[in-house]
């Protein structure tokens, strides 16, 4: 496919012998892998590659695809040089398209100077004009297909071999790029899902369950007005009102709950932060010791972490009749621990209550122990573990454990 002089196409794509080229093909290729790891707009990514792209064949323009959800098409991200109309036609085309689907199925760059089919498509004379030959670069990564560059060079002449091995290199490198992504969009849906999940059930587990504690009152309610039976009446009253006072303020804390968000200098600022404001929400001096010198946790672990560490507190706060409480966090071995105390009722308080509680018991009070449940199901999706025992001086604790590390189970 080379066409006589091609020596001058070699001189006119700087491919010089004292290894110019070399070094703006490493300076191409580390550019690329120092955006890997936080590039989160791929889009802008590859748009901005496809002017190197077009620089490093001599090309006049050029566009840059990404595969569609559905795997059968080619949706172009960003273009370069092409006129308005054949932009417009070109916005998704098949995979399998004349020499995109050839450089795809063999999965290295391909030139081609016939461009007859790209004429068909798009009805213009600029692949007949304007355009003389393309090279066609393939995303991939293990095998998987996930978008492609098409230069447009001027004229018919075959890219050297160098040229096309650093085209396959950066294919690779984009392509990991691509695929760095979409791993990161499926975890964090799986992450959304869990966490909705986890509002659900606790939304499920406090105001749903005091709704239909007030439900089976009311009933008893009607029931007692319609027997006309003052005493009855004026215990179930009670008991809804009281319902009602719990619903409310258990919608009170899930909104400050959902409200909350890691602080982004991490989980031991955050925890310092919930600390110091402690005693200001609840009157309860809250005594704070962080013995740790190095936390190395993921942020999803750093997430529930605090979450179930603010349910504890909450739970202080509301259950205990404390006048002092702790929280501590400290290495045991090779576990982590976050411990909170308090000097409350003890036997009467929240954990006890949930210790002894096998299942729906119809005072509002006793409902809490599905927050325990909650919690411990947060401990377990990062490979710790939740221990509530009652202190013999009064009062109880509550301690989760819990390894270093990324590790997050589903």
């Amino acid at each position: 496919m080379k066409k006589p002089g091609s020596a001058q196409a070699h001189q006119e794509l700087d491919l010089d012998p004292s290894g110019g080229h070399t070094l703006e093909a490493l300076h191409v290729l580390t550019e690329i892998s120092s955006n890997l790891a936080d590039e989160d707009d791929l889009d802008e990514l590859l748009g901005r590659f496809l002017g190197t792209m077009i620089r490093l064949a001599k090309a006049d323009a050029g566009v840059v695809r990404v595969l569609t959800s559905d795997g059968q098409h080619l949706r172009m991200v960003a273009s370069r040089g092409l006129p308005p109309e054949v932009v417009e036609k070109e916005r998704l085309v098949s995979r399998d398209c004349g020499q995109c689907g050839i450089a795809i199925g063999q999965n290295r760059p391909c030139f081609e100077i016939d461009l007859t089919a790209c004429a068909e498509r798009t009805g213009s004379d600029y692949f007949s004009v304007g355009c003389q030959a393309m090279v066609v670069v393939p995303l991939q990564n293990a095998g998987r297909l996930l978008g492609t560059y098409n230069l447009f060079l001027p004229e018919a002449f075959e890219l050297p071999e160098e040229v096309a091995l650093l085209f396959r290199a950066i294919g690779e490198h984009l392509g990991m790029a691509l695929e760095n992504a979409r791993l990161k969009r499926e975890n964090l849906r799986v992450v959304l899902t869990s966490e909705r999940q986890m509002m659900a059930a606790e939304i499920h587990d406090s105001l749903a369950q005091t709704l239909a504690y007030m439900k089976m009152r009311m009933a008893m309610l009607n029931d007692a007005i319609a027997e006309q039976s003052l005493e009855r009446t004026a215990k179930y009253a009670g008991d809804v009102g009281q319902a009602l006072d719990d619903a409310y303020g258990h919608l009170r804390e899930l909104l400050v709950q959902f409200r909350s968000r890691m602080d982004p200098m991490g989980l031991e600022h955050a925890l310092h932060g919930l600390a110091c404001g402690f005693q200001e929400r609840t009157g309860i001096p809250l005594r704070y010791d962080n013995q740790l010198t190095d936390l190395r946790l993921a942020p999803e672990q750093e997430s529930q972490v605090f979450h179930i560490v603010q349910e504890a507190l909450a739970n202080v706060a509301r259950h205990s009749g404390a006048t002092e409480a702790s929280l501590t966090l400290e290495a045991a071995g090779d576990y982590y621990t976050a411990t909170v105390e308090d000097n409350g009722r003890g036997g009467q308080g929240f954990f006890a209550i949930a210790n002894r509680v096998g299942g729906f018991d119809e005072h509002p009070g006793l409902r809490d122990h599905f927050g325990l449940t909650i919690m411990r199901e947060r401990a377990r999706k990062i490979g710790g573990r939740l221990e509530v025992v009652n202190l013999p001086q009064g009062g109880f604790r509550a301690r989760l454990s819990f390894p270093p590390g990324g590790g997050v189970s589903a």
